[in-house]
């Protein structure tokens, strides 16, 4: 395969990646279950915790499901395209992003999406499994201890890249690009919870469970 046939794939692949990243399973599970849009309470944050906040423990679930989900299928088709083709490694990590950047700057949704936390866990998750478990486990031990969703994912964000980076060839291979990739996600979930770091510094953060 030419280098010019590998890059259109490339391209054309986490332009794919974006629109299914764009698929917003906040407004979608919400409207199939009849409950108000998520843009329009809370935190006005079309994501998994807002959801949460209508009372409604199943439409949270699904869409934290749906948004993990279209994270990993990005990627995972990605990985295997990759591998079939003999294409390096960019193609993951140009989905993997794409597909993150779709969930928070959605072009169905005028560009205001949600934070991406379950779409970066999708992510981790067909990167390496263990790597997802060890970020998912820090958000849940953080989030029983303090009951800041944001917290959490603030803190996870940072411990991912990390975790990627000590797991390095001793219990996945470690890539440059790949790397990157997390931390370019990790920087970007950081920039999108600058509000909530700012509530958490006055007080003024709504924790789980709660009503914004």
């Amino acid at each position: 395969m030419t280098a010019a046939t590998s890059l259109l794939i490339t391209i054309g692949m986490m332009i794919g990646s974006y629109f299914l990243g764009s698929v917003s399973f906040a407004v979608v599970v919400s409207r199939a279950m009849g409950l108000a849009d998520p843009r329009s309470f809370g935190s006005r944050n079309p994501g998994a915790t807002n959801v949460l906040r209508t009372g409604n423990k199943m439409a949270a679930a699904l869409t934290l499901l749906g948004d993990a989900a279209k994270g990993w299928l990005a990627v995972f088709i990605a990985a295997y395209v990759a591998r079939h083709f003999g294409i390096s490694s960019v193609l993951v990590a140009g989905c993997a992003v794409a597909a993150f950047l779709g969930h928070v700057f959605p072009i169905f949704l005028k560009f205001k999406g949600g934070k991406g936390v379950a779409t970066a866990l999708g992510v981790l998750l067909a990167i390496n499994p263990w790597l997802a478990l060890a970020t998912a486990g820090t958000w849940l031990i953080l989030a029983y201890v303090t009951r800041y969703s944001s917290l959490s994912s603030i803190l996870s964000a940072i411990f991912a890249p990390l975790y990627y980076l000590l797991g390095g060839n001793v219990a996945w291979r470690l890539d440059t690009v790949i790397a990157l990739a997390i931390v370019t996600i990790s920087v970007v979930l950081l920039f999108r919870h600058s509000a909530n770091i700012s509530r958490l510094m006055t007080g003024k953060e709504s924790r789980i469970g709660g009503k914004k």
